[in-house]
This record gives C-alpha cells, sequence and structure tokens, in this order.
C-alpha cells in the first residue's frame, strides 16, 4: 500500500514538473519573441511596419524588407532623438506608440482617434499656438488632422506631429509645455469636426518665416498671427 501511495505521488509529482517546465519554457520563448521583434537582427511584420513608418518620416532610406539592420536601428535612434525620448534604438512600446503603430491607435479612416492622439495633439496645440486665440489654436490643430488625412502626409497624429522638419516646437523648448484645459479642449473640437483653417495643410507666422516654399502655398485665411494655406 505504501509502495503504491509513493508511486502514485511521484507519478503525480513528475506530471506537475513536467507541465510547470512546458509553461516555463513557453513562456520564455513567448519573452524572447517580444524582446527581439524590435531590436538589431529581428525580422519581421512589425520590423516591416517601423521602417514603412520611418521612411515615410524621412528618417529610413533602406528598403523595407523586414529586417532589422544597422541602417534601420540608425534611423530609429535617430526618430527617438528627435522625440526627446530614449535613443536606444530599439522600437520599444513607447518608440511604437510615437510611431503610431500601437493597439490603441485607430485608422484615420474611420475618423476615429485615441486617447493618446488627443492628448498628443494638445500638446501641439498648446506648443505651437499657446499665445493665439481659442480660435486659431483650433485651426493649428486642424492642420495636423488635414495632413493625417492627405496623402503626402504620415496616416497618424504622432506620424504628422513627428515627421522631420514638420513643426519647429517639437525641437525646442516650446515642446516641454504641458496641454492645458484649453489646448485640450482645442484638441477635442478638432477631433470633432471643427476645422477653422478652411481645409490647411499648412500655417506659419509671417513674422517669423522666410521660407520660400511655405511663403509660396495658396493663402486660404488668416487667423491670429498664422497665415493658413494649402
Amino acid at each position: 500500500m505504501i509502495k503504491s501511495k509513493q508511486k502514485f505521488f511521484f507519478r503525480n509529482l513528475a506530471f506537475i514538473l513536467a507541465v510547470f517546465s512546458a509553461l516555463n519554457f513557453a513562456l520564455i520563448g513567448s519573452n524572447e519573441s517580444v524582446e527581439t521583434l524590435s531590436k538589431l537582427g529581428s525580422r519581421g511584420q512589425e520590423v516591416r511596419q517601423v521602417q514603412q513608418k520611418l521612411k515615410s518620416l524621412g528618417y529610413y532610406k533602406g528598403s523595407v524588407d523586414g529586417i532589422f539592420g544597422v541602417q534601420t536601428k540608425s534611423a530609429v535612434t535617430a526618430f527617438q532623438k528627435n522625440c526627446g525620448i530614449t535613443a536606444d534604438g530599439i522600437a520599444g512600446p513607447k518608440t511604437l506608440k510615437y510611431l503610431g503603430i500601437t493597439a490603441a491607435s485607430t485608422s484615420s479612416s474611420g475618423g476615429k482617434y485615441s486617447s493618446n492622439d488627443i492628448t498628443l495633439l494638445a500638446k501641439l496645440i498648446a506648443a505651437e499656438a499657446r499665445g493665439e486665440g481659442y480660435t486659431g489654436q483650433v485651426a493649428v490643430g486642424a492642420v495636423v488632422l488635414n495632413r493625417v488625412k492627405h496623402s503626402s502626409f504620415p496616416d497618424t497624429v504622432a506620424g504628422v506631429i513627428y515627421q522631420k522638419g514638420a513643426f519647429s516646437a517639437v525641437n525646442d523648448s516650446n515642446w516641454n509645455t504641458s496641454p492645458n484645459e484649453t489646448s485640450r479642449k482645442a484638441a477635442q473640437d478638432c477631433i470633432n469636426g471643427w476645422d477653422p483653417s478652411g481645409g490647411a495643410i499648412y500655417y506659419y507666422n509671417p513674422k517669423k518665416t522666410s521660407n520660400s516654399f511655405m511663403l509660396s502655398r495658396p493663402v486660404i485665411k488668416t487667423i491670429g498671427n498664422h497665415v493658413f494655406c494649402k
């Protein structure tokens, strides 16, 4: 009887250990795949997405081949530096969020935006138009959304805002300005469809701009200190 109980005990123990080992192996394998999806040497669809986004933003010049090589790492690092986040060359969750590659983000074609999109839009409005009247602030936010919908620009809020050279405030001290209640409300009004800019995809302050390209754009209207154009 005792031997029978011992056999039963050891048989169950062996089964439990086997199950534990299998689960542990699966977890390790899962973690490794997550960690390597966006590192140097990784391959796959997510890497292609990263490359495509970086290419559309002007950071990546190579082929969209799904291989995370040195060129992709350099592009990720440059993007991270421009965004003011840890520049480690790894496309982790935060970097993917800034690129607009997240489960939380939604397609602009559906006319819906995530809470992250609204917060980021409010941050840009606070940085770029904090001295403008309310309508002027909404108009600046509307330009971002008009670009999201336009075929010549990235198709996410993050992509448009962090596109290389798109908005000067992203790269200067103004980017430290925190969104306030007004800029958040302005962002929400943009999301809800108010576009005081009249469909503009560019704007500039004529007192501060000497860029020939901007000055050559067809003007739609002037709101406060900004000229909005096509």
